[in-house]
């Protein structure tokens, strides 16, 4: 297996619209994708994307606490992964202990791609796609 890069970060957000705001007008960001049903807004960072969900929102809600002493702002971190297949990535990540979650087609930075979840040793969030 080898890492392409970082494919997008999701950032949960007790105010998504001045996250939005500092995301896109102080660093440059562009709304790509707007999923107000959920609570999920898009940004494009040059080839990546940074995802901004609502803590109050649909997809929030499933992340416990919102951010600060008690919450993570950080749902997960997705790499690439160079001539990705699940069944490859799986057996190999099984080979070494790690827990498969859910794998499914999913949009990101490259549009819609097969990925799984896993979590890392200290339980932080990872999503691995093609």
């Amino acid at each position: 297996m080898r890492l392409l890069g970082i494919d997008h970060v999701v950032i949960r957000a007790r105010d998504p619209v001045l996250m939005e705001r500092f995301y896109v007008e102080v660093l440059g960001c562009a709304v790509e994708r707007r999923q107000d049903a959920i609570g999920l807004v898009q940004l494009r960072a040059g080839a990546q994307l940074i995802d901004l969900v609502d803590v109050a929102g649909r997809l929030g809600q499933m992340g416990g606490a919102a951010p600060g002493a008690d919450g993570h702002n950080m749902d997960h971190l997705c790499l690439r992964v160079v001539d990705f297949d699940v069944d490859t990535v799986r057996a190999h990540l099984e080979s070494h202990g790690v827990k498969i979650g859910d794998v499914g087609e999913r949009y990101g930075s490259t549009g819609e791609a097969t990925s799984l979840y896993l979590s890392d040793p200290e339980g932080n969030g990872l999503e691995l796609r093609g």
